[in-house]
């Protein structure tokens, strides 16, 4: 017996494909982009970093591991909706308290599977993320040439500021360090640094990440003013991840950093906030054909020669030719060259486009937390 197809992926170019749906019903519109990591689907879906997008796992046993509250990044899937290549299974792990059509149903978020991911994915690195319309119906019906025309009119992510939409809505404190067995998630009772890290859609064990290695952290919106991060007295300022146009969010994030580096504090960015960083030095962004989304994705350290392989999430890129001098190019990556890291000479001001907190991904970056520690700890010696 054939089963009922119930989901739709329609792209602006008018290629179809079907599926199965699962998750909520529903239809959204959004960017399309494929992710190449073989664990995490669940802290990819709660990345607010993947606002407004659709994703495409290329990996396929998506679901298999199940979910659990440990796992989000925040406290609800901010993607628009997954698509993968078998109908999830039921889970096999013991940390999972639940499965992942229903969690997904319960939040919202619309899941298709049976695709040739494969196919999609050949089709996203050929003509770029395009903009689709997702789809869910369990009566299978469809109406094909009003989800195109939804596609074709979305306007996509140039020029379009999503932090503010997942940033935090007050200030907060945040003490919570890294998952260890067996206790999991354990309080930081003996920080050494006080730290500002400016929401543009962080992911909670990036903050963990910053506990861990000793900081008291205070977590503002992302509209906050230098004059607000600076009243704060911090021994650190950490520029967080986050979705949408690096220009758009910098309207008003790169007067804040630009006065927080009339200072001699150290500053840390991330994701958006390498992005930003580099827009409040004189450099310039620019949107990539398809972007990079995984957890496999090799960085070289320019300056140590050593190859990092890191977990990553970006569909914009600060263009290194752009760098001004003083501003030095750290990190390239070994897909395509393109810029992922900087410092600025002479001063503790360096940030990364990739995630270093491993959430999912490898933990060889680990040490850039530590690094920004040291730079507190120098600062505080002199």
């Amino acid at each position: 017996m054939t089963q009922k197809l119930t989901a739709c992926l329609a792209l602006a170019d008018g290629t179809i494909f079907y599926g199965m749906g699962f998750g909520a019903a529903g239809e959204t519109v959004a960017e399309l982009c494929f992710n190449t990591a073989m664990t995490g689907y669940q802290e990819i879906m709660t990345d607010p970093s993947y606002a407004g997008q659709v994703i495409t796992f290329t990996f396929p046993h998506i679901g298999n591991t199940g979910v659990n509250a440990d796992d989000d990044e925040t406290a609800d899937p901010v993607a628009a909706g997954m698509v993968v290549k078998w109908d999830p299974t039921e889970p096999s792990n013991w940390r999972a308290t639940g499965e992942l059509k229903s969690w997904l149903a319960s939040r919202n978020r619309i899941g298709m599977g049976g695709v040739d991911t494969r196919r999609l994915t050949r089709a996203i690195r050929q003509q770029g993320a395009p903009h689709v319309a997702l789809a869910h119906n369990p009566d299978g019906v469809f109406d094909l040439e009003k989800l195109v025309a939804k596609a074709r009119a979305f306007a996509g992510l140039v020029g379009l500021d999503l932090a503010k939409d997942v940033t935090c809505a007050q200030s907060y404190q945040w003490n919570e360090m890294r998952w260890a067995w067996p206790e999991g998630h354990q309080p930081q009772t003996q920080a050494r640094h006080r730290v500002v890290a400016v929401d543009y859609g962080a992911k909670r064990n990036i903050l963990r990440c910053l506990a861990s290695a000793g900081c008291d952290v205070t977590v503002l919106p992302a509209s906050a003013t230098a004059e607000d991060v600076l009243a704060l007295n911090p021994d650190g300022v950490f520029l967080s991840n986050g979705p949408g146009d690096p220009a758009a969010t910098g309207v008003y994030a790169v007067p804040m950093i630009k006065g927080v580096l009339e200072t001699d504090i150290p500053v840390f960015g991330i994701c958006l906030g390498h992005q930003m960083l580099a827009l409040a030095l004189g450099a310039r962004t620019v949107k990539m054909n398809h972007g990079h989304h995984g957890a496999n994705h090799p960085v070289k350290d320019r300056e140590t020669g050593k190859v990092e392989i890191t977990s990553m999430n970006h569909g914009f890129t600060v263009d290194s030719q752009t760098l001004p001098v003083g501003v030095i190019e750290t990190h390239i990556s070994l897909f395509d060259g393109s810029n992922c890291g900087i410092r600025v000479d002479g001063r503790p001001v360096f940030s990364v486009q990739y995630h270093p907190e491993a959430s999912p991904g490898p933990q060889d970056s680990y040490y850039l937390f530590e690094r920004f520690a040291n730079a507190m700890d120098s600062r505080a010696a002199r």
